[in-house]
């Protein structure tokens, strides 16, 4: 007789180094199932190409998941050049080959026209939508329709390693970088083409991969253990402005009421009452900070 999961109310985030070849949302569920989490989401997903970071948040630290997404990443990409395929990456099918003659001369002319604000056509293997259906189904029928190019900002590119027809990068970018598509670019960039053959996901805005845990190590652990696993849930918000507030203040703030703020503060902001997170507020046009999104446990 199969015994029925008991879940309980359990709040934080959790850094996971995502396995190679599995789901972002089966990463999830098998986390969430370790910890007994009633509540759970990630922050962003990762391609089951790809590995590496992986935030994910439990019950109230779910709330603020959204705030990770426009946050800037780094990654280290693994680059076949050479071999160009359909969807940019190892899973999709070759459409062209070439001689790989490429000097290290080459990279360090290449790599620089590809910093800073920079234009991409998003891939047709990609989850966006056209008329409510997503491009990929539309690949996979051999459909290709016209994107529009997106502007995304690659903070800096830098060459760790190149071997024959193999070269790696890491790449820190801003939100919304394909780097299948930055792969490719770069393979025509050196006249010979290139996909997308790995990529390993190592920082989320203030979030580094070194503090990250795998699911076979959470799993070797016993309960208490993997709960030290777990970070604050504020963890998420670090790179945001913070305020404290007085005990009158937090009780107005807590329950959807707005307080003054200090003037020069602008955009979401933190806020606290004893070293304990109240939730996030924004000002208002009235110059007061008014409450976005609250802490349960703070109510």
């Amino acid at each position: 007789m199969q015994v029925k999961k008991t879940w309980k109310q359990v709040d934080g985030v959790l850094l996971l180094d995502k396995p190679h070849g599995m789901t972002s949302n089966d990463a999830l569920q098998k986390a969430r199932r370790l910890f007994s989490a009633a509540k759970g989401g990630h922050t962003g997903t990762l391609d089951p190409l790809a590995s590496g970071l992986l935030p994910m948040c439990f019950g109230e630290a779910t709330k603020f998941s959204a705030d990770l997404l426009d946050a800037d990443k780094t990654y280290e990409a693994v680059l076949k050049l050479g071999v160009t395929t359909d969807s940019g990456d190892a899973e999709g099918e070759i459409v062209a080959t070439a001689a790989v003659d490429v000097e290290n001369s080459d990279i360090s002319r290449v790599l620089p026209q590809f910093t800073g604000p920079i234009l991409q056509i998003p891939p047709m293997h990609s989850a966006l939508k056209r008329n409510g259906r997503p491009l990929y189904e539309l690949a996979r029928q051999g459909i290709e329709v016209e994107r529009a190019p997106r502007p995304v900002n690659i903070h800096a590119i830098e060459c760790l390693a190149f071997a024959g027809d193999t070269l790696t990068l890491r790449v820190a970018c801003s939100k919304g970088t394909y780097i299948r598509v930055l792969a490719a670019d770069i393979g025509r960039a050196l006249g010979c083409g290139a996909h997308l053959a790995a990529l390993r996901r190592t920082v989320v805005g203030d979030l580094d991969l070194t503090r990250a845990v795998t699911l076979d190590q959470l799993a070797a652990l016993d309960e208490s253990e993997r709960a030290g696993h777990l970070l604050a849930v504020d963890a998420l918000l670090q790179g945001l402005p913070r305020v404290a507030l007085g005990a009158d203040a937090a009780d107005r703030f807590v329950h959807g009421n707005p307080v003054d703020l200090a003037s020069g503060l602008g955009g979401k902001i933190r806020v606290y009452a004893d070293e304990r997170l109240l939730g996030i507020g924004e000002p208002g046009p009235d110059g007061r900070l008014w409450p976005r999104r609250v802490v349960h446990s703070a109510t």
